[in-house]
């Protein structure tokens, strides 16, 4: 057994990160990171939202998220516990209700076929010209856009290898970011190896890229989802 809240904040300490970075990275809130790190669970909305920011968080100080998980549930989760939801009892529906709105839909139905039958007969639209009645136009597709890959430094900032679409694809940068300084390509798919994450901001398609602080990273980074890569 070991203390939750000491040790993530000692991790972070450790990492020099502060809350502000931290929930700009992993999208948790700074309160509940706090939270997490007094032990104060009952901030937090529920159960679920505990293990997932737990794992969350633990993995981007490069932590096991799991075993925080693990020792959570051992200790707290029973608290969470809340009373089944009583059966909800269906109303009972009126058959002559039932029957009448039938009957009014058929009659309305009836109605606007009678009417668009009228306008067909009688509006006088000459076809004899071969002028058609409703002019079209051919909608054009839009333009696909291709996503974009910014890496923009951070205090020191950081060296990063990227290349495209994987680990053998082509290197397009090779480079230390400085604090400040930005890099920017065209690309849906790129692999990073990056020397010091937390010196990195990442961001694909307009999008912020959580990369966990553990040094020498290597990911695959999509639109979609940022795949982490061992070894």
């Amino acid at each position: 057994m070991f203390e939750i809240g000491n040790s993530l904040r000692e991790a972070r300490v450790r990492q020099g990160l502060d809350h502000p970075q931290i929930e700009l990275a992993t999208k948790i809130r700074a309160k509940y990171i706090r939270a997490l790190e007094d032990e104060e669970f009952g901030i937090l909305p529920g159960d679920t939202y505990v293990r997932g920011f737990l794992r969350t968080y633990a993995d981007y100080l490069g932590l096991d998220g799991q075993l925080y998980v693990d020792e959570y549930a051992s200790r707290f989760a029973a608290s969470w516990a809340e009373d089944p939801p009583l059966p909800r009892s269906r109303p009972r529906r009126d058959r002559g209700i039932e029957r009448r709105a039938v009957f009014l839909a058929l009659v309305g139905i009836a109605a606007l076929t009678a009417l668009v039958f009228a306008a067909w007969k009688f509006g006088g639209i000459d076809t004899s010209k071969g002028t058609p009645a409703v002019v079209r136009t051919q909608d054009r597709p839009a333009a696909a856009v291709t996503p974009e890959l910014e890496l923009r430094g951070v205090g020191k900032g950081s060296y990063v290898e990227v290349r495209r679409t994987s680990a053998s694809g082509k290197v397009v940068l090779q480079a230390t970011v400085p604090g400040g300084g930005v890099e920017k390509l065209r690309g849906a798919r790129f692999y990073l190896a990056v020397r010091n994450p937390v010196g990195l901001h990442v961001k694909l398609g307009g999008k912020t890229v959580s990369l966990p602080a553990h040094r020498n990273l290597r990911v695959v980074v999509t639109p979609e989802r940022t795949t982490r890569l061992r070894g």
